[in-house]
């Protein structure tokens, strides 16, 4: 049966709108990093290992904030929680805008992802409380916007401010927009408590091992965490291989990341229609496919003209965008309502400690002999991304198939939702 678009309240478009600003902070801070990593590397004397440590710290101290906190993530208000970690995220960022040592930007990124790695989490499970199955395909697309304008906005506009001034400019931008948002969120965001209207566990450590013990639980975060082990593989050395492997020049790499973040502006709310209207895997599956050759070729090419460079950016970056909508949609579907807040904790913590895993082994894999030479193995990183999406398909497969075995009633719209708009 083809699915059913359901429509959009005014007050969920605001809760879209808000989160997707929230996110684009999150996101942002994270993928400036990747467009920095040639000026940090050569700035702090960073070999690529060391870089690869850089990134995976704010992952893995993310993860491991995520993994803490989940027993306690259905206990309080969804909005308190954002506020608090929001807060502490934006401190975080302010601390690497100010940090002059390698030791000093590792401890920073920890900090970060302490607090920054959590709000990815918290903003699924209101997603998941707020909007039914049949709208989050819409709602994923116009979230996962922020990740396209990091790229058309964000990234080039942290690069010319790290060009003209400092790379310490970004993250201290970062922070005052950062700032604003928060208190956008705290001015109009309303509570989101239905979930503790439901009965749970008393302890925050007995819902923590629930959550985990659940079999179908487990099969949705063995999924989203091998997806997150591709971007976290390739991402960090994407811009240190296209000016010493692609010889794409630094004032010709801000255009690279606007013409691919433009690209994912306008296939996100497309996917997002698209992964509502059609069988949520097959768009996945497809997807998938086409990033794999996109990888094989890309991961291969030496000295490239800038427009082909930028066309298989744009190529790269619509598989990834066509891949992520429909997965997280089918994903946020997986836990009932009194573990959405831990299950979404635990999914996002495992797919930043797999991201950073994935990261610093990345970096061992990576050689850069001299400053200026050419990334060697990088196509490395293209066979063992394409072997992992390929097991992404059949756990996904798994996810779906789980799903549609559920009775329609516990899949459409929350009972709570029109108490909450």
């Amino acid at each position: 049966m083809q699915p059913v678009a359901v429509s959009l309240s005014g007050y969920q478009k605001f809760v879209i709108f808000i989160l997707a600003i929230t996110q684009f902070t999150v996101i942002l801070d994270f993928m400036v990093m990747s467009p920095l990593g040639d000026i940090l590397m050569k700035s702090l004397k960073m070999s690529p290992a060391q870089f690869g440590i850089a990134v995976s710290a704010y992952a893995l101290s993310a993860g491991a904030s995520g993994l803490l906190t989940a027993g306690f993530a259905d206990k309080y208000d969804r909005k308190k929680l954002l506020v608090f970690f929001y807060t502490g995220f934006i401190i975080g960022t302010i601390l690497c805008g100010v940090v002059n040592t390698y030791e000093l930007l590792v401890a920073a990124r920890i900090f970060t992802g302490i607090f920054g790695g959590v709000i990815g989490s918290i903003s699924m499970a209101i997603v998941a409380d707020l909007f039914a199955l049949q709208q989050r395909g819409r709602v994923m697309g116009f979230l996962q916007m922020g990740f396209g304008a990091s790229q058309v906005l964000g990234i080039p506009i942290g690069l010319y401010l790290a060009t003209k001034w400092h790379w310490h400019t970004p993250f201290l931008w970062i922070a005052a927009m950062a700032f604003i948002v928060a208190v956008l969120i705290v001015i109009k965001l309303k509570p989101v408590t239905q979930h503790l209207a439901v009965k749970q566990d008393k302890s925050p450590l007995k819902h923590l091992f629930h959550t985990l013990m659940n079999k179908e639980y487990r099969i949705g975060f063995t999924a989203t965490a091998l997806l997150s082990i591709g971007g976290f593989m390739m991402m960090p050395f994407g811009s240190a291989f296209a000016i010493n492997n692609l010889h794409i020049t630094n004032e010709q790499l801000p255009l690279v990341f606007m013409v691919a973040g433009i690209s994912t502006l306008v296939f996100m709310p497309l996917m997002g229609k698209l992964s509502d209207r059609m069988d949520k895997f097959k768009l996945f599956a497809y997807a998938c496919i086409w990033m794999i050759a996109i990888v094989l070729v890309y991961t291969r090419l030496e000295t490239t003209p800038l427009w082909l460079v930028m066309v298989f950016n744009v190529l790269m970056m619509s598989a990834i965008t066509a891949r992520m909508i429909p997965s997280t949609a089918l994903v946020t579907a997986v836990p009932d309502l009194k573990d959405r807040g831990a299950f979404m904790s635990v999914n996002s913590s495992l797919q930043q400690i797999a991201g950073g895993i994935a990261a610093a082994f990345a970096g061992t894999i990576v050689v850069q002999k001299t400053e200026h030479s050419p990334l060697e193995h990088y196509e490395t990183l293209g066979y063992i991304v394409s072997s992992i999406t390929l097991l992404s398909i059949f756990l996904l497969y798994r996810v779906s198939r789980m799903i549609k075995k559920r009775p329609l009633m516990e899949i459409s719209i929350p009972p709570v939702q029109s108490e909450a708009i």
